[in-house]
Order: C-alpha cells, then structure tokens, then sequence
C-alpha cells in the first residue's frame, strides 16, 4: 500500500470553556471527502470512507488515541514528540466527513495556537495507506484497503503544490500487519530476484520469505510485550 495524503484548505477556530473554567481551543471542518474526484485526481468511494471511518472512530476517537501531527510527515506512523492535536470528532455529513479536533498543550499543540492567534491560515491533512487502481474515466480510485493512520494533520501551506502533487510516497510501500504499520522495500526484493540466476532463483525467493517473516514475527513479540505493559 502506498502512503496517501489529501489536504483540506478551510477549518474553523472555536474556543470552548470547562466548567473549572480552562479554555480549550478546537478546529473544525470537513476532514474528509468521498464521491468525488480530489485535485490529486483520486477518489474515495463514501462506502470505503464508511467503513475505514467506523473502525478509526471505534479503535482511536473512543479510546482517546485519535492523535495528530503538525506537518506533513513522510510515514503512516504517529510521532508522539509532533504531536499536536486529538481528533475527538469524525461523523459523515452528505458527502464528507466532518471532524473536530482538541488542540493540546504539547510543545507543537503551541505553535498551532500560535498560528491561530496571529491569523496564520492553516489545513488540514489526512494521512492514510491505500492502494489505488486507475478507472476507465482516467482518475484513480482509492480501494477498500484503506486504512487511516490519522484523520488530520495541521499543515501551515495548504494551498503549497507540495502538499497536494505529492500525495502518494512512490518509493515506499507499507503493509499494515498486527494493527502496526510495517515499511517493505519491495523494489529490493524484486531487483534481488531479477538478478539471480535460474539456479539461483529458488533459494534466493525462500531467503527473502525468510527475512520477512522473521520482521513479522519481531513486530509480533514487540506488541505482545507491549500489550503486558
């Protein structure tokens, strides 16, 4: 699966006070949009959103760990030290999915604030691993193996070329294995075969099984010492 970005220029700002009387400032906005073909030229089917939205609001936003980061990070996976923000709302509205997020006191959650009180504009970006197959139209249609890694990043340029002409990571491909995100360089691979001999190829294909299979199996035993913890 490929590392899909898509940007949403326009958010709002709304500030909402505890009842111990602490102030929480909040974006919202339309976070995602299916049914329609994107200025990256893709398309998310809203059955495919439906259903990648349900699970990410069932395993992240219930359980408080719906988290975003400030910028466009090159991976599917959340680092906690650029951590700005929690997503704490994702429901579909018509066509899209709006989505409401805390801003929090974290060092990049500041510089969000930041942004805001000086009338910096800013976006939204979600960040997903997806393959994509070309339609008979010409556009390239997201299939249902989408997964979200976050609903939003906060991106300072949405409007930058960057952010919507490099949506897609071509040299990296992702698998999404054990609810962890895994990188598989599999141009290696497939030069690696292509320059063994015909004698060689079997013994050379079951090392490379081999060698994915024992990162599979360490990404195993990592979440289970991570689950006792």
């Amino acid at each position: 699966m490929k590392l899909i970005r898509e940007t949403v220029e326009n958010v709002n700002y709304l500030t909402e006070t505890t009842e111990s009387g602490k102030k929480r400032l909040f974006i919202e906005g339309t976070f995602l949009v299916g049914d329609q073909v994107n200025r990256n030229n893709r398309m998310y089917k809203m059955d495919t959103l439906r259903n990648e939205v349900k699970r990410y609001n069932e395993q992240y936003i219930k359980t408080n760990r719906a988290l975003g980061e400030l910028g466009h990070p090159d991976t599917p996976s959340i680092n906690l030290e650029r951590v700005s923000h929690k997503i704490v709302k994702l429901e579909e509205d018509g066509n899209t999915f709006y989505g409401k997020a805390q801003i929090l006191e974290t060092p990049y959650g500041e510089i969000v604030k930041n942004f805001i009180e000086n009338d910096v504009s800013i976006g939204v970006s979600s960040r997903a691993l997806g393959s994509v197959v070309q339609s008979k139209e010409g556009y390239n249609l997201v299939q249902d193996d989408l997964k979200l890694a976050t609903a939003a990043d906060i991106v300072a340029d949405p409007s930058a070329p960057g952010a919507f002409v490099n949506g897609i990571m071509e040299n990296k491909e992702w698998m999404f294995v054990e609810g962890r995100f895994v990188e598989s360089d599999f141009d290696h691979a497939k030069r690696t075969i292509k320059r063994a001999s015909a004698r060689e190829i079997e013994t050379v294909a079951l090392n490379l099984f081999a060698s994915v299979t024992q990162a599979l199996c360490q990404c195993k035993k990592w979440l289970a010492q991570r689950s006792k913890i």
